[in-house]
């Protein structure tokens, strides 16, 4: 028995599975995200270990003969956030996190200090990554970072109370600007830049590996015979594509959930930051990839359901079963800036061609359009950088709308793939990679393909009609920031 843990944004997922990979049980126990000022987004890891702690005791007391069995423990999280701790190893502030864009300014000056750090580190300093968040630590809260001793990721976190050891994994550690990406392992120039050291870092191991073994008093209270070992485990997108069974240089995958992401597995380190490509370490060993983000996704629905006051079923449900026409309103989903293809932290969503005749339908298609149109913009930007996409697979709680999932197939072009428990990836990830840490598997015989419920091609009659609303959704992104740029002065 394995059992793989998720730390999501606004949940933290925990699965039990067998040595037949099949799920025997699952938990989620929900997180909220603190948001002091526009833009900011903050969590207190003590609020995660909460969520671990509950997901984890559900999970004994449904399956307790199971977990007496469980050998080995994984870890998915989501990436970039900066949890700072003191001498003692106490947390010091709440967590930024991965979609906070305070630290625009600090990007800037991140790269000023570091100028061959779209080189080795792959990617454009963006402020949702570690690194400029902690520049923007020393200068607003310079107490603090005066006192920091240790930066760990999120997960990174977890299992550090989990197992007493600070260690992550290569995909995770490669979100932060601080990874030598293409040698795997931490880059010293890049962390000067960011008035830190290797010793300020926790060890590095590949997701595979084994990485400590689970605290003796909770796998008591967890009624598990022997403690397990954890793996080195993933980052969340990396999670969700060993889940998958992505593994091989050009398997694919579409992720529908908080932040949207297109994922295309490389078979070696192909930096191309321009256009807001992210080019980062895989969780096994010798394989990377390259992948596209939209910060606001699934999230999108869930604002504007907050908005209407209504249930996102309710709201999905006053769709058509098949779209056959583009909404007439357009939505931009730049709710918390805009990574892929834009780079901008600063640029805000909004709705466009509202009328007297527009429904709440209308809106709510717009919503759900216009996260496929950002898709789009990222599976350009992709071929850009070499990688052009025709098929994926789709995961992340959005999945489950076939409506949503038509709609990108006929915006992006793509044919996309529907799977069973297709919101269960990451967890589920690193349910497998805690296997092959326990057992020495090779990673192609224990990362296979999900099985695919449904296949959505594009429609060829929608596809022309979303040509036009589309070049309307990219005219609006200059002339939004050009008048957001002229309120500002």
């Amino acid at each position: 028995m394995f059992v793989g843990i998720d730390l999501g944004t606004s949940a933290l997922k925990a699965v039990l599975v067998d040595g037949n990979q099949h799920v025997i049980g699952s938990h989620s126990y929900p997180l909220r995200v603190s948001s002091p000022k526009p833009g900011w987004n903050e969590q207190a890891p003590q609020d995660w270990w909460t969520a671990l702690l509950g997901a984890m005791d559900a999970l004994a007391a449904a399956h307790p003969a199971e977990m007496a069995q469980v050998k080995g423990m994984g870890l998915s999280g989501q990436q970039h956030g900066a949890v700072l701790l003191g001498r003692e190893g106490d947390v010091l502030r709440p967590c930024i996190l991965w979609n906070d864009v305070r630290a625009v300014a600090q990007c800037a000056e991140f790269e000023r200090r570091f100028p061959q750090s779209r080189e080795i580190c792959g990617n454009i300093a963006m402020p949702g990554f570690t690194a400029p968040k902690l520049l923007w630590v020393a200068e607003h809260e310079p107490a603090v970072f005066a006192a920091t001793r240790h930066v760990l990721l999120p997960k990174a976190w977890l299992r550090y109370r989990m197992t007493g050891d600070m260690i992550e994994d290569m995909s995770d550690a490669a979100g932060s600007l601080w990874l030598d990406v293409g040698r795997r392992c931490w880059s010293d120039n890049a962390l000067a830049a960011t008035g830190l050291r290797r010793d300020d870092m926790p060890a590095l191991v590949e997701g595979t590996a084994p990485a400590g073994v689970l605290d003796a008093a909770l796998a008591r209270r967890w009624g598990m015979k022997a403690r397990p070992v954890m793996a080195g485990g993933a980052g969340d997108n990396a999670a969700g594509a060993v889940g998958l069974g992505a593994v091989r240089a050009g398997s694919s995958f579409l992720s529908l959930g908080t932040s949207g992401v297109l994922w295309v597995t490389t078979d070696r380190f192909r930096p191309h930051p321009q256009g807001g490509i992210h080019a980062f370490c895989h969780a096994v060993p010798d394989t990377w990839h390259q992948m596209g983000v939209t910060l606001s996704a699934a999230s999108s629905l869930a604002w504007w359901a907050r908005t209407t006051g209504m249930a996102e079923p309710d709201l999905l449900a006053e769709l058509p079963a098949r779209v056959t026409w583009p909404s007439p309103v357009v939505f931009l989903p730049y709710l918390s800036g805009e990574r892929t293809p834009y780079n901008d932290g600063r640029i805000r969503g909004m709705f466009a061609g509202l009328s007297h005749n527009t429904t709440r339908a209308d809106m709510t298609q717009a919503v759900l359009e216009g996260v496929a149109f950002s898709f789009r913009d990222v599976v350009d930007a992709l071929a850009d950088a070499g990688s052009i996409v025709t098929q994926a697979d789709v995961i992340g709680g959005g999945s489950n709308s076939r409506t949503w999932v038509s709609i990108l197939s006929s915006v992006t072009g793509l044919s996309l793939h529907r799977l069973a428990h297709g919101e269960q990836g990451g967890a589920f990830g690193a349910a497998r990679l805690a296997r092959i840490a326990v057992t020495g598997e090779a990673v192609d015989a224990v990362c296979l393909p999900r099985q695919r419920e449904e296949t959505l091609d594009p429609d060829p009659e929608l596809a022309r009609a979303y040509a036009a609303p589309l070049a309307f959704y990219r005219r609006l992104y200059p002339a939004l920031r050009s008048a957001m740029d002229a309120q500002a002065t």
